[in-house]
């Protein structure tokens, strides 16, 4: 009988399925929440001009929210995913924020919320082999061989 001794890289099989269905669900809310904003959807703009910005910035946010997606969902690019995990967080945080210090569609705050936890979740839990320490810690080793 051997031991199976685990390395720092591997997870277990509840952390991957977190990070899978964590990442999944971000993905689709940031496609179709992009989506809505390219289009300016009135449900969306409506939200977005209460809280005082004006509607251009939907086209802004929709993109940012579909680059964001697409770069969760590519193999490899880790500097790219670790920029798109920073702006997802700035949009939901910022979300936030401007709702609370508004007072306005604070009912919006909960669903920012959990997009937010969402987005730490699957930064916290994606495999090594999609973040940036992995790619620098693979070319030190190729370099010192």
């Amino acid at each position: 009988m051997t031991a199976i001794t685990k390395t720092p890289d591997m997870r277990t099989r509840a952390q991957m399925t977190t990070y899978w269905v964590a990442t999944a669900l971000l993905v689709a809310e940031l496609t179709l929440g992009g989506i809505w904003d390219v289009l300016r959807v009135p449900l969306v703009r409506n939200v977005v001009t209460h809280l005082g910005y004006p509607t251009y910035f939907l086209v802004l946010l929709g993109t940012w929210k579909l680059l964001g997606a697409a770069a969760l969902v590519v193999p490899r690019l880790p500097l790219v995913k670790e920029w798109a995990y920073a702006g997802i967080f700035f949009v939901y945080s910022g979300a936030i924020v401007s709702h609370l210090t508004t007072g306005k569609d604070v009912q919006e705050v909960p669903i920012c919320s959990i997009m937010l936890v969402l987005t730490v979740a699957s930064w916290a839990l994606r495999p090594a082999v999609r973040t940036l320490h992995k790619r620098e810690h693979d070319r030190h080793i190729s370099v010192a061989e």
